[in-house]
């Protein structure tokens, strides 16, 4: 699954990255639809299948160059590289569109994933029986995860280490949003912001020569949990790419037709015509986190009083993230002709 890329490709995967790493940010959206539209969804999960026990062993015998290609290392490295510029660039200034102007953001992921179901089912030859009903599985699936309710709060270790697993779905799984499913699990606001805002404190007090936080057990209780979903995460990542890396190779037209469903159930929750719910105290005020910012619980799907040019604006940026999604189709069409090209040649 490797493949020879030109300084144009690994600045490309580079992008994908960082769009990747902002659409796993937002509950609703996943991560996995970009790997999948960008071409670059086979190789992800068979480059994660890599990371084995022979992996482990060259890694442990100083072999660093042959773990580094045989772990298809490059292009991991450039898609991570991506997705950490994205979570300290792109991912803060999807927070300021959220803020001011959230039904537009929604707007244009909503036209996104219309044009990812167009992309990935256009050249799709494979309906019959037992596709069209896992289509219809995935469909099903995807419409009733988008009308859950949230659970409530629960720290418990075990329960983080799944939540861990769960959290990375998104990457693995176009359709599925991780972030979202931690909000239906009711642990959204602990794992992606209160652990993530005791982390950044810590670092912060570490710089400065301040170790107190080490006497401070509310906040070890806190980082231990962090380090918990880290560790489930980590698992969840390497386990599901052997599971799917197997599927693809076995049931590859089933696996395509359950996607297109769920991506296509998955609608319901980036609509973008509905309220935001913020996380309230006991006398109904919004509650902040530390660094100010409103905690976002869920979502209530409905269609609010909205003047004509929010309307119209919305429309505008439905047919903006189509547009995104049909420029990727035209860069992979083209980019297959360079290759056949530079073949003849």
């Amino acid at each position: 699954m490797h493949q020879q890329r030109t300084l144009i490709d690994n600045i490309f995967l580079v992008i994908k990255g960082l769009f990747m790493g902002a659409a796993n940010k937002v509950p609703g959206v996943s991560g996995g639809i970009v790997a999948f539209v960008g071409g670059f969804y086979e190789e992800f999960i068979y480059s994660l299948q890599k990371i084995n026990g022979k992996a482990l062993k060259l890694l442990l015998n100083g072999r660093f160059k042959s773990f580094y290609r045989y772990t298809n290392g490059a292009f991991l490295t450039l898609l991570i590289l991506g997705m950490l510029i994205s979570y300290f660039s792109i991912s803060q200034l999807l927070d300021y569109f959220l803020e001011k102007k959230e039904l537009f953001v929604w707007a244009a992921f909503f036209g996104m994933v219309l044009g990812s179901i167009y992309y990935i089912s256009k050249d799709y030859e494979h309906w019959n029986r037992k596709t069209i009903s896992a289509g219809i599985i995935g469909l099903l699936v995807g419409i009733s995860i988008s009308f859950l309710n949230p659970a409530r709060e629960n720290d418990n270790l075990f329960f983080i280490f799944f939540c861990g697993i769960i959290s990375v779905s998104g990457m693995t799984l176009p359709g599925l949003s991780g972030s979202f499913i931690l909000i239906l699990l009711g642990n959204y606001v602990l794992l992606l912001v209160d652990s993530v805002n005791a982390l950044y404190l810590s670092f912060a007090e570490i710089f400065r020569g301040d170790f107190s936080f080490l006497k401070n057990s509310a906040r070890m209780d806190t980082l231990v949990i962090l380090g918990v979903f880290t560790l489930g995460s980590a698992t969840g990542l390497v386990t599901l790419s052997h599971v799917l890396g197997y599927v693809l190779k076995r049931y590859k037209e089933i696996t395509t037709a359950v996607i297109i469903g769920f991506i296509t159930g998955s609608l319901g929750v980036i609509w973008p015509w509905k309220r935001t719910i913020f996380k309230e105290d006991p006398l109904g005020n919004v509650v902040y986190d530390t660094n100010g910012d409103e905690i976002i619980l869920n979502y209530q799907r409905y269609l609010p009083d909205v003047t004509k040019m929010e309307t119209w604006g919305a429309v505008f940026f439905v047919i903006f993230g189509i547009f995104v999604l049909l420029s990727l189709d035209w860069y992979g069409k083209n980019r297959k002709e360079r290759k056949k090209i530079r073949a003849r040649r």
